[in-house]
C-alpha cells in the first residue's frame, strides 16, 4: 500500500461507517466538503489529534458495515482524525480481526486452538476446505480462516461466522458438526439499514451487531448453559447467572443488584479501599497482585484525572469465565466498574472487551445504556455528586492486548504493544495518566466483599488465597464448563465435580493456566488449586484454565499447537519473543516429523530461557512454559537433560507472569 493521503474519495457507504462514530465532517480539511472559509484558515488539527483514540472504533465500524477496509476508506480515516497513513495502516494490520484487502462480507472462524483441537476440530477444518477451498478461500460470499481460542471452550470445538452489513450479524456454532458448518457457510444473507445511536455524551456511535442471528444458523444457547450447576445456592459470583433475565435491569435489581455499590457510597472511596485490602482480593488473572494496593496507589497520585480500565480481553486458549459473566450477568460488571471507578477517583472508565465476544459486548451495551437512563452512570450516580461513566471499546484479534499496558495502546489508536515499566499503570497508564486495572473476575469480587466486609471475605478459601474462584474446564471430562469452588479446592475435587471422565478413559495430564500455563501429570491431581498450592507445586493457576487431556491425546500435537499460538500472538517488538516464539515452534514441528528429541531439547530449552529472561511482556516470558513442563514434568521426549533444568519448580509459578499479566 502507497502510505499517502490518496485522491481516491470513500464510497458513501463506507463514509457514513465512519461519520456514525465520528459524526459528520465540519469542513474540507477533514473530509468534508470545501467551503469558502477553509481557504483563510484550517480548522480540526489539535482537537482532531485529541481524538485519536477513536480511530478503532471507526475502523471497526467500516469493517463491521462493508467487510474489509479500503483504501479510500481509512484514507477518510486518516483526513478525519489527523492520522499519518503509515499509523493507521500500522494499526488497521496488526488486528487479526480487520482485512485490508477485499473479502467476502460474511467470515467463519474456525477454532483450531488446544480444546478445540482436543475435541476434533482437525475434521471439520477439512469440510471446511472442501467447502471453501483452503483457509482464505472463498464461495463468493463466504470465507474462512483457522483462528485462535474462540471462548467457547466448554462446548468445543467451535465455530464463530461474522456478517458485514447494516447491521453487522454473527452466529455461532458450538459444538460445531459438519452441517452447523454448512448453515454458517451459507449463502450471506442481505444488508438492512443500520440505526444510529448516542453513546451518552451526545456522539454518535454504531450499533454494533444486530439482534437476529444468521439465516439457518440454530440459536445460541443461554449464558447458563456453560454452568453445569446453575443455580446452585453455594455461587457467590455465579449465583445470578441463570436465574436473572440479563437484559433487565429490574431483574438484576430485585436480585441485590446495586446494593454494593449504595453500601461503598456510604464508605467513601477510602472505606472501600480499606475493605478490599482487608479481604485479600488479588488479581484473577494470573499475577495475583493485591487489589487493594494498586487501588490504593492509584487513588494517592497527584495527577489526573485518573482512570480505570475493565480488561475484558480474555483471549488465553481455554478461558471462557469474562465471557460467561459479562453475558449472564452484565450489570454486575458495571456495578463493579462504578465503585471500582470511585475507590481509585476515575470519573470516566474503559471497558475492553474482545472482539470474537458478539453476544457479550450487546449485554454490555445494553447494560451501560440502562444504567445511564436510571442514573447509575452518568453525572450524578445514585444522587451522590460522584461522576462516572463508561466506554466499551473492542479489541478486534490480538492476544497481545490483554497485557495490560498493551491495552492502552489499543485503547488509544496504537497498535496493541507492551510498554516498558516502570513506569507502572497506577503511574503513568491510560493517557499518560493514573490508572487501575483489572480483569472482569476481579472486579465482580468486589460486590460481595462490600456485602460481606472485607473480614468476611477473607474467611472464605484459604488464608493465602481468599474467596471463590472460577474455574474454566474443558478437555475429556464429562461435564466440561465454568465452576465455581472456593479456594483450597483441589483439581480432584474439580475434576469429579465434572463427572470425571467417560468410562474407560485415564487422566494423562491436565493444563491449568492455558497456554502459558503449565502441565501436570494424571497422578497429581491432589495439587490445591489456590495460588501458593500451585506455587509451591511448581505449576500455576493461571487465569483459572483447567483442560483435561485423557490417555487418547497427542501431547506433541498440543505443544506444537501453543508454540504456533505463540508465534501468532507475538507482537514481534522485540527480538527474544519476535525469533524466539517462531525457533520454537520450528523444533517442535520437527520432533513432531520425527525428528531426535534429544537433539533438539537442548535448543529448546536455550530458546525458553532466552524468552524468559529478556522478552518485554509477560507473552515472550510464559510461552516456554508448557513446552517446559512438557518435557521435565512429563518426561515427554524422554528427558535426557532433565538434570539441566533446575528451575522448573519457579519457571512456570505465577510470579513468572509479572504485573504485565495482572490484566489478562
Amino acid at each position: 500500500m502507497d502510505l499517502r493521503f490518496l485522491d481516491e474519495a470513500p464510497t458513501a457507504v463506507e463514509r457514513e461507517a465512519v461519520d456514525s462514530v465520528l459524526g459528520p465532517p465540519e469542513s474540507g480539511w477533514d473530509g468534508g466538503a470545501r467551503q469558502d472559509v477553509d481557504l483563510r484558515y484550517a480548522r480540526g488539527g489539535h482537537t482532531a489529534r485529541d481524538r485519536r483514540d477513536l480511530l478503532m472504533p471507526a475502523l471497526h465500524a467500516v469493517n463491521d458495515r462493508v467487510g474489509w477496509i479500503s483504501r479510500p476508506a481509512l484514507d477518510h480515516i486518516c483526513r478525519r482524525l489527523t492520522v499519518p497513513p503509515a499509523e493507521a495502516y500500522a494499526v488497521a494490520s496488526f488486528y487479526a480481526m480487520f482485512s485490508l484487502r477485499k473479502r467476502p462480507r460474511r467470515v467463519v472462524h474456525l477454532c483450531t486452538d488446544i480444546a478445540c483441537a482436543a475435541a476434533g476440530s482437525s475434521g471439520l477444518r477439512d469440510r471446511l476446505a472442501e467447502r471453501l477451498g483452503p483457509p482464505g478461500g472463498h464461495d463468493g460470499d463466504t470465507t474462512w480462516h483457522e483462528s485462535p481460542c474462540l471462548g467457547m471452550c466448554e462446548r468445543a470445538p467451535a465455530a464463530l461466522a461474522l456478517e458485514a452489513g447494516a447491521p453487522a450479524r454473527y452466529a455461532v456454532a458450538a459444538p460445531a458438526a459438519p452441517g452447523d458448518l454448512d448453515a454458517l457457510a451459507g449463502d450471506a444473507s442481505p444488508g438492512s439499514a443500520a440505526p444510529v445511536s448516542a453513546n451518552g455524551h451526545g456522539a454518535p456511535s454504531p450499533t454494533t451487531f444486530g439482534a437476529d442471528p444468521l439465516p439457518g444458523a440454530a440459536p445460541e444457547p443461554a449464558p447458563s448453559a456453560a454452568v453445569p450447576d446453575a443455580g446452585s445456592p453455594d455461587h457467590v459470583l455465579l449465583r445470578r447467572v441463570g436465574t436473572v433475565d440479563p437484559l433487565s435491569l429490574d431483574d438484576y435489581r430485585a436480585a441485590g443488584g446495586y446494593a454494593a455499590l449504595r453500601r461503598a457510597l456510604r464508605l467513601g472511596p477510602a472505606g472501600v479501599i480499606r475493605e478490599v485490602s482487608d479481604s485479600g482480593l488479588v488479581g484473577r488473572g494470573g499475577a495475583a497482585f493485591p487489589t487493594g494496593r494498586k487501588w490504593q496507589a492509584t487513588a494517592q497520585q497527584p495527577d489526573g484525572p485518573h482512570y480505570l480500565v475493565c480488561n475484558a480481553d480474555e483471549s488465553e486458549p481455554g478461558t471462557f469465565k469474562d465471557r460467561v459473566l459479562m453475558e449472564g450477568d452484565p450489570f454486575s460488571v458495571i456495578e463493579a466498574m462504578t465503585i471500582a471507578g470511585y475507590a481509585v477517583g476515575a470519573r470516566l472508565g474503559f471497558l475492553y472487551i474482545r472482539g470474537e465476544y458478539p453476544r457479550a459486548l450487546r449485554h454490555l451495551e445494553n447494560a451501560v445504556a440502562l444504567a445511564r437512563e436510571r442514573g447509575l452512570l452518568g453525572p450524578d450516580v445514585l444522587g451522590s455528586g460522584f461522576a462516572f461513566d463508561i466506554e466499551i471499546r473492542r479489541g478486534a484479534g490480538a492476544y497481545i492486548c490483554g497485557e495490560e499496558t498493551a491495552i492502552f495502546g489499543s485503547i488509544e489508536g496504537y497498535r496493541g504493544e507492551p510498554r516498558t515499566k516502570p513506569p507502572f499503570p497506577v503511574e503513568k497508564g491510560l493517557f499518560g495518566k493514573p490508572t487501575a486495572v483489572n480483569n472482569v473476575e476481579t472486579l465482580v469480587n468486589v460486590l460481595p466483599i462490600m456485602l460481606m466486609g472485607g473480614p468476611a471475605y477473607a474467611a472464605v478459601g484459604t488464608g493465602g488465597s481468599t474467596g471463590p474462584k472460577l474455574f474454566c474446564l474443558s478437555g475429556g471430562v464429562r461435564r466440561p464448563g465454568l465452576y465455581e469452588l472456593p479456594f483450597g479446592a483441589t483439581l480432584r475435587d474439580l475434576i469429579e465435580a465434572a463427572g470425571g471422565l467417560p468410562e474407560g478413559r485415564t487422566v494423562q495430564a491436565v493444563l491449568l493456566g492455558g497456554a502459558a500455563g503449565a502441565f501436570v501429570r494424571g497422578d497429581e491431581l491432589d495439587i490445591p488449586l489456590t495460588f501458593e498450592g500451585a506455587r509451591a507445586a511448581g505449576t500455576t493457576l493461571g487465569s483459572g484454565v483447567v483442560l483435561v487431556l485423557d490417555d487418547t491425546a497427542d501431547l506433541v500435537a498440543t505443544l506444537v499447537r501453543v508454540a504456533a499460538f505463540f508465534r501468532d500472538e507475538s507482537c514481534g517488538q522485540c527480538v527474544p519473543c519476535r525469533v524466539g516464539t517462531v525457533r520454537q515452534e520450528e523444533s517442535l514441528l520437527r520432533i513432531s516429523a520425527g525428528a531426535d528429541a534429544a537433539a533438539e531439547v537442548p535448543l529448546l530449552r536455550e530458546v525458553g530461557r532466552a524468552m524468559k529472561d529478556a522478552s518485554i511482556c509477560g507473552l515472550g516470558q510464559t510461552a516456554w512454559n508448557a513446552v517446559e513442563s512438557a518435557i521435565d514434568r512429563l518426561d515427554l521426549f524422554g528427558g535426557p537433560d532433565r538434570a539441566a533444568s533446575d528451575d522448573i519448580q519457579q519457571s512456570t509459578a505465577a510470579g513468572d507472569r509479572a504485573a504485565t499479566e495482572e490484566a489478562r
